[in-house]
């Protein structure tokens, strides 16, 4: 047994059920006619759900449980909850997989198992492609089944060829397509012939579909360009003069998605005859400027010149695989897998496929006040979940309420690890993947299926692992309301890629009104915390994010929402396309990425409540709070200057380049990096940050609700999660700040100390 196993085998935090309530325990060598108690027990967890009452407790021995958990009823309340546990000091592993004989040697590395469909049951893991709103399958298909050598996933090859071919370190190829609704580019000029002094200005257009003029901001030249392009977007030019003879054109673009997009350009109008095209790469910034050259047909004179703008074309995409890989045929009898096993006897080792959809999770809504706890949990065929259908996760709350998910290690979802998340109904996945489709999903949860504090969300989510899911570790759409997420570790999330979509993260809420988001430790992960429509009254707090593709994304929401004393060290730390937040005393060591979202009228609430008060767009941008600080280099605040909404900024310190807002008056400023470090060993994490606090000093003040304000659009206070009045007088590791100077940053003692230990649970 890992260590970690160990620690997370016993709990703590439970007591002994009381003596009117009922203890039924479970073992391997027990059976399911036995009464369920100590000397007699059960077999199977689920026997033990349905005989459990409200206030009754299953305990389970240790040993391997392979079954799937559908509790059909809940607590009373969250004294008379349900709950299961885990026997203390003991080892227990559910699992949604069985272990798989009877492989038979076919070429190479590769070996094959037949299995009549009847195996499965009613659900087939390998018929069950992952679909569903904002999913994109990067034109291949994908399934929720797995194949598994000594617990490690293998990776599902695209064809049965590759699966045949050796064994070992490659590539695979797969093609990479576009979500339309994604920004590709700006557009500042374009010069005929590359003579910047015949330049065209962007701004210039006689005729346009989609685009909108935005601030251009570049060393040597200022004014407007346009922006906020997609797919199919368009600008028409009047008596371009192209001179003599000529063949190329100039564009100064610029692009913050990694594929960039592409500009075709053409003669007269947008079906106007192509004279050529030119690729806008990837520039690292909205504001990231470069000059693309497009080789023209030759043509000289005065002409009308029509950009069109289009994602870039389909292409084959390698990615380098280290996992042996699997395939799998279903016919009308049979289910065949394919599988490479490198230096490996399927036959002798312990080959395990996934057969079951999830390991504890209700299939009906209402099933309230269970705790989980102390498991280890792993291999669960979960499909997508997306904000506007069921969410199922390896473990789910399903629509339900005062759930407690606490100790338990979490691992091997083929999507989603834990869901909060929403119910299921005919509008599943009908949304056409559009913000008005998630609209009428949030008015269908409030009128018809009771969306609210009283009979919705109030989960504790606490002191779990949660680690290698390809959607997101923990999810939840409307599901999550007025609940804690603390002390978790989650990583290793969507780390393959092998697909995509709009849902991919360590933790991915919609709708995280009055949740407190803390003490949470995020790490390889593509987005460790995505917080999307309605993050509302939201806390997010003492949390340490790393090795990221980017810390924390904010989409379409119009606060307020805090975030205080967290340690962002990726490379980009905030990825902001809302409003209304407020951000004090954290540590940023990356990039500020900001964005206007145009076209999507999101809601916001009454406070502390579901209820919708209006709908609003997001542009302008601004009605964002930085109070106490510290960026170590990146872009620091420099593009929060340009709003039309006014943005509150003091207290900030600004190292190596970071570059402070012109909303703030004060800022402190070096150029100098202050000898920043992070050593990650392997159950231990420091940081080493040189800074002196004498060279400091300003007038900063505690962070409060009278300091903040409201929030403009909802007109509401920014207030602790709990509703309670907001004052930020602690620190990261809870050390109360300095009451008449709290200093910057998330360290109370950064005068007396350089290194920390920064570690949240045991890695």
């Amino acid at each position: 047994m890992s260590d970690l196993a160990a620690n997370l085998s016993c709990n703590p935090t439970l007591a002994d059920p009381p003596p009117s309530s009922r203890e039924y325990h479970v073992a391997v060598e027990g059976q399911d006619r036995n009464p369920g108690t100590a000397t007699q027990p059960l077999r199977s967890i689920a026997k033990a759900a349905g005989l459990a009452r409200p206030g009754d407790t299953v305990t389970v021995h240790a040993g391997t449980y392979r079954e799937e958990i559908n509790p059909p009823l809940g607590g009373e309340s969250a004294d008379r909850r349900i709950t299961f546990r885990a026997a203390s000091g003991e080892h227990v592993e559910i699992k949604g997989s069985e272990v798989v004989k009877g492989w038979e040697h076919v070429q190479n590395d590769t070996w094959r198992v037949v299995l009549p469909n009847s195996y499965f049951g009613d659900f087939n893991p390998y018929a069950d492609p992952i679909r569903g709103d904002w999913f994109d399958d990067r034109g291949r298909k994908h399934h929720t089944g797995a194949v598994y050598l000594r617990g490690h996933w293998l990776v599902e090859a695209v064809t049965r060829e590759d699966v045949l071919a050796p064994a070992g370190k490659r590539k695979i190829l797969y093609t990479q397509s576009f979500p339309p609704s994604e920004y590709l580019m700006n557009v500042a000029w374009f010069a005929p012939g590359g003579a910047t002094d015949a330049k065209v200005w962007a701004s210039s257009f006689a005729a346009n579909r989609g685009v909108e003029l935005a601030d251009y901001k570049h060393k040597e030249e200022s004014g407007e360009c346009i922006g906020w392009i997609r797919d199919g977007d368009w600008v028409k030019y009047e008596r371009v003069d192209l001179g003599t003879d000529c063949q190329r054109i100039e564009v100064m673009a610029c692009s913050n998605v990694r594929y960039g997009g592409v500009i075709e350009i053409r003669l007269d109008d947008r079906d106007g005859k192509l004279l050529g095209t030119c690729e806008v790469a990837h520039t690292d910034g909205w504001q990231n400027w470069k000059t693309q050259t497009a080789q023209i047909e030759t043509i000289g004179g005065l002409n009308d010149i029509c950009l069109v703008f289009t994602n870039p074309p389909d292409r084959e995409v390698e990615v380098p695989v280290d996992n042996d890989l699997w395939y799998a045929e279903v016919d009308e009898q049979n289910t065949t897998i394919w599988a490479q096993f490198k230096d490996a006897d399927p036959n002798a080792s312990e080959v395990e496929i996934n057969v079951r959809q999830s390991i504890i999770y209700p299939r009906q809504t209402g099933i309230n006040y269970i705790t989980v706890s102390g498991f280890k949990m792993a291999h669960a065929a979960t499909n997508w979940a997306p904000p506007t259908a069921e969410q199922v996760g390896l473990i789910g709350t399903n629509w339900s309420k005062g759930w407690v998910i606490e100790n338990n290690e979490i691992a091997y979802s083929v999507c989603t690890g834990i869901t909060l998340g929403k119910h299921g109904d005919l509008h599943d996945n009908t949304s056409a993947d559009s913000a008005e489709g998630y609209v009428k999903t949030i008015e269908i949860a409030y009128e018809d299926y009771g969306w609210s504090r009283e009979n919705i969300g109030g989960h504790v989510v606490r002191n779990n692992r949660i680690s290698h899911c390809e959607m997101a570790g923990l999810a939840g759409s409307l599901g999550c309301i007025f609940s804690e997420v603390t002390d978790n570790l989650v990583h290793d999330v969507h780390v393959r890629g092998l697909f995509s979509g709009a849902e991919m993260a360590g933790i991915k809420f919609h709708g995280a009104i009055d949740t407190l988001i803390a003490r949470n430790q995020i790490r390889n992960t593509a987005c460790g915390l995505w917080l999307d429509w309605m993050a509302q009254g939201t806390r997010v707090t003492r949390n340490l994010f790393h090795d990221n593709g980017h810390d924390i994304f904010f989409e379409v929401n119009h606060g307020p929402f805090v975030v205080d004393n967290n340690l962002f060290l990726s490379e980009v730390n905030v990825w902001n396309w809302s409003r209304g937040g407020a951000y004090a005393h954290n540590l940023f060591a990356g990039r500020m990425c900001y964005q206007h979202d145009v076209g999507r009228e999101t809601p916001y609430l009454k406070a502390h409540s579901t209820e919708v008060a209006g709908i609003e767009g997001l542009v302008p941008l601004g009605d964002d709070k930085f109070f106490n600080n510290i960026f170590l280099g990146g872009n620091g605040l420099a593009e929060m200057g340009d709003e039309q909404l006014e943005c509150l900024m003091a207290g900030n310190v600004f190292y190596g380049g970071a570059e402070p807002s012109p909303y703030e008056s004060r800022p402190t400023v070096f150029d100098q990096q202050p000898g920043y470090g992070l050593d990650i060993s392997a159950d231990n994490i420091q940081l080493t940050i040189n800074l002196n606090k004498s060279r400091l000093q300003a007038s900063r003040r505690l962070v409060s609700t009278d300091v903040l304000g409201q929030a403009v659009t909802p007109r509401l206070s920014y207030l602790d999660y709990d509703g309670s009045y907001l004052k930020i007088e602690r620190d990261y590791f809870d050390h109360k700040f300095d009451q008449a100077d709290p200093g910057p940053g998330p360290f109370a003692d950064i005068d007396q100390m350089s290194r920390f230990n920064i570690t949240r649970l045991p890695v």
